[in-house]
Order: structure tokens, then C-alpha cells, then sequence
């Protein structure tokens, strides 16, 4: 199946997805801790590290902003109460004098991605526009072993101050990055909550729906940074539906991708490459075990 028509199953905006995200991290921080000095988020009792939802969607923001210059709510340009409440002013110089809270909804919908895709609060300002479920949900990222954050110590020549200029001495910093993790998360397409908007939904069509697959293969690419080390995706497998309802609980469906952890909580691993890790799935196509249930492979090692 050519990668054409494997985009055409799983960009069906009318029926169930669910997806499985594998992304690794060496010699970076997948994502700081504001509440720990930017250190790698990680839970406390087990040792494993993950990454927010926020900063995985924020990726996905960026991505599309950079690669297609796709319009999105969620951004740090301009207030989000002020595009709202141009939203109102479209459909008063449309000559709606009385714009409904529904209109101005409807509006922000069609006009910004990321609130198609993944919703938004839009009753924080003058204009109060409700909010919108977001049909595509994602989960925390989760490490499949434990990571060990290290404080690496790093000196510069420049100085911040005319004081410290007199001193002559360098700059001493610190950055706390993970050696290597390897990381999971799942996500979620409800097709009830991307139909036509005159139905209640948020309007997802099938060239969003490929766009998100593309930022989802593509995360990290265009992401560079001295912070984050090297960062890559290595699977993403999407389990499509048959109809709207689905055919099979997400569950069961997200425990056909398995990936074994190296360690156990009595002798922990210490991997350094996704070479350590195997990835076992059954092939493309129909599930045996799960009628009506599809696997897409989209990306790989």
C-alpha cells in the first residue's frame, strides 16, 4: 500500500481513530518542569519521565504553522480575547448586527486548525463564545523505562553585567538533560465531535485530518534545539474504525503495539539507543483479532 492510500484510510473524518506514538530523546530535555528548575518532567515514585499533552500539541502547532502557514488560536502573537472579538466583528460588518455567541463559534472554527482539531475556551474576554470539544485528544507521553535527569554544568565567556565584566571571570550555568528515553503516547479521534458544524461538530475534514498526520510523522523536524538533544519520532501506528461508534475498545486496541520495557522496577536498564528496544505489532490491514479495526503503520524505526 502506497503511503497515498495509506493517508486516504486513516484521513476518514467520518469514522473512529486511535493512534500510538513512540518518540525518543537523547542528550536533551523532552520537556521542562517549571516546578523543578526546567528539569525533565518525571514521576516521582517510579523514575519514569513524560511530556505534557500541551507540549506535544504545541509541536504539532508549530509544525503546521512552519510547514503550511496554517492559521491557529493557540499562539503568543496577539491576545486571544482580541481574536475573538474580531470573530464578532466578521459577522458585524457581514451586516449581523446581533452576532450570536454560536455564530462567533462557528466563526473560530472555520477559521483556526487547532481549535477544529483539538477545541478551545472561548469565554475569557467581553465576547462570551462557549467553548468547543475538541474532537482529536492526546495523553501524556510516558517513558517505557526510567530516565535519570543529569545536571551538566556548563561555563560561557560573555557576562550579563558591567559588574561582572570587571571581574574577569566566566559565566558558570547549569542544563539538565536525560542521556537517552524513549517515550509513549496515545491519542484519540472522536468523529461525533469533528462532523459538519450545522451538526453539532467542529467541522474536520480530511485534509486536516492528513495535516495532522503529517505533523504527527514529522514532530521534531522542523523543532530543532540545543535543549531538546535529538529528538525523533520512531512509530506512530493509527487504528481506524469502520464507523463512527467503533469496533473495539482503545485499550485493548493500544496493547496490540507492544514495546517491552528493558528494566524492571527490582533491576532497572539504562538504555542509551532505540537500537536496545523492540517494537512488536501485527502487520497492516485487517486486525484478526478485532473486525471491522484497521492498523496503519506510518512510521517506523
Amino acid at each position: 500500500m502506497t503511503n497515498e492510500e495509506k493517508l486516504a484510510r486513516i484521513s476518514n473524518p467520518a469514522v473512529r481513530h486511535e493512534f500510538v506514538l513512540l518518540f525518543d530523546v537523547t542528550n536533551g530535555n523532552p520537556n521542562g518542569d517549571p516546578d523543578a528548575a526546567n528539569a525533565p518532567r518525571t514521576d516521582p515514585e517510579t523514575q519514569h519521565g513524560f511530556v505534557t499533552d500541551v507540549a506535544i500539541k504545541r509541536k504539532i502547532r508549530d509544525y503546521l504553522q512552519l510547514a503550511h502557514q496554517t492559521p491557529m488560536f493557540i499562539q503568543s502573537r496577539v491576545a486571544l480575547n482580541t481574536l475573538i472579538e474580531q470573530a464578532q466583528g466578521e459577522g458585524a460588518e457581514a451586516g449581523n448586527k446581533k452576532v450570536a455567541n454560536k455564530d462567533v463559534r462557528n466563526t473560530m472554527m472555520e477559521n483556526y486548525y487547532d481549535i477544529r482539531l483539538f477545541g478551545a475556551v472561548l469565554s475569557t474576554g467581553k465576547v462570551n463564545a462557549g467553548q468547543v470539544r475538541g474532537p482529536v485528544q492526546v495523553t501524556f507521553a510516558r517513558s517505557i523505562d526510567r530516565v535519570l535527569p543529569i545536571d551538566v554544568t556548563i561555563t560561557r565567556q560573555a557576562r550579563t553585567t558591567e559588574e561582572r565584566m570587571e571581574t574577569g571571570s566566566t559565566e558558570i550555568g547549569r542544563k539538565s538533560v536525560l542521556p537517552y528515553g524513549l517515550y509513549r503516547a496515545h491519542g484519540f479521534y472522536n468523529p461525533l465531535l469533528g462532523q459538519e458544524r450545522e451538526k453539532g461538530g467542529t467541522g474536520v475534514t480530511s485534509e486536516d485530518l492528513r495535516l495532522f498526520w503529517e505533523a504527527l510523522t514529522n514532530l521534531f523536524n522542523l523543532d530543532r534545539s540545543a535543549s531538546r538533544g535529538e529528538m525523533a519520532v520512531r512509530g506512530l501506528y493509527v487504528f481506524s474504525h469502520d464507523n463512527a461508534l467503533g469496533k473495539a475498545p482503545a485499550h485493548k486496541l493500544f496493547k496490540v503495539v507492544n514495546v517491552p520495557a528493558l528494566g524492571s522496577p527490582e533491576k532497572p536498564a539504562a538504555p542509551r539507543s532505540f537500537d536496545e528496544y523492540s517494537v512488536v505489532h501485527p502487520d497492516e490491514g485487517q486486525l484478526t483479532d478485532f473486525s471491522g479495526v484497521t492498523l496503519t503503520v506510518l512510521a517506523e524505526g
